[in-house]
């Protein structure tokens, strides 16, 4: 594919430009005089926070002027509009990214010409933001020129360009404080918190369409990968720009993307990342705000002594994406699942394939989800097929704030329903489910059902009201006795006897999945994995128990495969 085809925004060659030391960004055309007077008054700026106050020109890599120039000096060579609308930039901890940050928005501020205009600088915290402002005011305190140029009004935490009268305001993340700005120029430090919050969205909205403006509008992000799954807002931005990055979203996108990270297929292959001369790749700031040694003694002190921390360190420093095999007590099957999704597979099409289908159920109170999972044995292939399926309080989005954005996103999938009642709504639709089976005569003659004993007695009881029989419902003894679910599932997703939907509610439910060692027996549990985070999962180790005894339909199916 010629450079002329591309996408805009488009670098298919990013890893080999990060291999070479060069910023994984495409070349974008810039006004060459705007560039040369951000870069003249960036270069000037002091760092107030190192020894010495050196400027900026001594002290800042390459990797961030070329962010600067392109952020502020992009230019269309034909219709001369600026390109660069947008910009996220995912670098890792310790690379000086709050502090250039506000030496890129003091540019901004004494570059722009529209007067009484606004710019924001956002963190998601208090003590973020705090930060932003104190380098930004730290620099202009150490430059006598600079002060008769900007006005600083610390109680306010504003900084004011005395010719035009436009202000930097400093802000924390918040829907009652952005709402009805129509900023110039919006920043945002450590986006990736924003997937922790509820109505990330709507401020985010906010943001963008005050800016759309003829006067303004840019938006930069700048911040390091998630110390969680990514979620929420985060989990949008991030998969846009790397869509952008690839190619995949359309010819003309607005955000540039610049993003240290590893391939996937590497960030999947622990030996290539635990490797500490892969490091510097991802490190652009090496040698500046951080050094090798330090940071393999952080990690040896810090970062290495505990699967979690680890998991926590390698996001924060090396930007790997948590998910899917990155911490050392997963459930051995999370190896195994992506592989295992089938394309096209639906709860109809299992039940139209099957001959003979089990569920497992698994349930909580108000601050957990309510869990069940249909497994059904095909026809001809023999193969496991599997489809979850969850309910949960509403309350659960404020008794589990932490998790309330992957809630929020699994009930857009329609994977999850919130309700108000779990008993008046929940209940009648696994009791749906539970029929259908039941009519397409897939249920074995007993057995069919099976639960964790603890806080079903609703279910059970509604079951019964259906016309099941207290046979069809066997109670599964969770702990230990769990353990051939445990082992066995693993291997029947790795030889391709046990196959799933794809749903994203089970990959969380998975990922989220940490086994401990009991005598010779290995379980997963709720207290080690963390509640609210892995009763679908539980509910299909439910149904695998029930398959494991090889059970046999009672009557011949007449459920029509409708296709969906």
């Amino acid at each position: 594919m010629s450079t002329d085809a591309l996408p805009r925004f488009a670098c298919p060659d990013w890893w080999e430009r990060i291999k070479r030391g060069a910023p994984p960004m495409c070349e974008v055309p810039v006004n060459e005089a705007k560039a040369r007077r951000a870069l003249a008054f960036f270069d000037r700026l002091r760092l107030p926070d190192v020894p010495g106050n050196p400027p900026l020109r001594d002290a800042c890599g390459d990797w961030f002027r070329d962010i600067v120039v392109a952020f502020l000096a992009s230019e269309d060579p034909a219709t001369k509009e600026r390109l660069v609308w947008e910009l996220l930039c995912m670098v890792p901890k310790k690379s000086s990214k709050t502090t250039y940050t506000a030496a890129l928005k003091l540019t901004a501020l004494y570059m722009c010409e529209v007067p009484n205009g606004q710019m924001l600088l956002i963190g998601p915290s208090q003590n973020i933001s705090t930060r932003l402002f104190d380098q930004a005011q730290g620099m202009i305190r150490l430059d006598e020129r600079l002060q008769k140029i900007f006005r600083i009004q610390d109680h306010l935490k504003t900084v004011t360009r005395y010719k035009t009268g436009t202000a930097i305001e400093v802000k924390t993340f918040d829907t009652s404080i952005v709402t009805g700005e129509i900023p110039l120029m919006t920043t945002i430090d450590e986006v990736h918190e924003l997937g922790k919050k509820n109505g990330a969205l709507q401020v985010m909205q906010q943001i963008r369409g005050g800016g759309i403006t003829q006067t303004g509008g840019q938006l930069l992000m700048i911040t390091t990968q998630s110390d969680k799954e990514p979620a929420g807002i985060w989990k949008a931005e991030v998969q846009k720009a790397r869509a952008i990055r690839d190619g995949r979203a359309g010819p003309r996108p607005i955000m540039l993307p610049v993003l240290y990270e590893f391939p996937e297929r590497l960030q999947k292959v622990e030996t290539f990342w635990r490797d500490r001369k892969n490091w510097p790749l991802v490190l652009p700031n090496l040698g500046r705000s951080i050094s090798q040694q330090r940071l393999e003694d952080d990690y040896a002190n810090n970062g290495s002594v505990s699967p979690e921390a680890e998991q926590i360190w390698m996001s924060q420093h090396l930007n790997i994406e948590i998910g899917l095999g990155l911490h050392s007590e997963r459930w051995v099957g999370a190896d195994y699942w992506e592989g295992a999704a089938q394309s096209g597979l639906t709860l109809d099409k299992i039940l139209a394939t099957s001959e003979v289908v089990v569920i497992g159920v698994d349930g909580g109170g108000l601050d957990d989800l309510l869990g069940v999972a249909v497994l059904g044995r095909h026809a001809d292939s023999k193969c496991w097929q599997h489809w979850g399926k969850a309910w949960a309080d509403r309350g659960v989005l404020e008794l589990r704030k932490e998790i309330a954005p992957e809630l929020q996103d699994l009930e857009k999938q329609k994977q999850l329903t919130l309700v108000d009642n779990l008993e008046d709504e929940a209940i009648p639709e696994i009791l749906d489910v539970c029929k259908r089976v039941r009519d397409a005569g897939l249920f074995p003659d007993e057995d069919g059902i099976g639960m964790d004993p603890e806080g079903v007695g609703s279910i059970i009881d509604a079951l019964i009201e259906a016309e099941f029989e207290i046979e069809d419902i066997r109670s599964i003894s969770q702990g230990y006795k769990l353990n051939a679910a445990i082992k066995g599932a693993p291997v029947k997703l790795k030889n391709g006897s046990l196959v799933h939907c794809g749903q994203q509610l089970m990959r969380w439910c998975v990922g989220n999945a940490k086994v401990e060692t009991r005598g010779n027996a290995v379980i997963v549990t709720k207290a080690k994995s963390g509640s609210a985070k892995i009763d679908p999962l539980m509910a299909l180790f439910d149904a695998v128990m029930l398959m494991n005894w090889n059970p046999v339909a009672a009557g011949s199916k007449d459920f029509e495969y409708t296709g969906m």
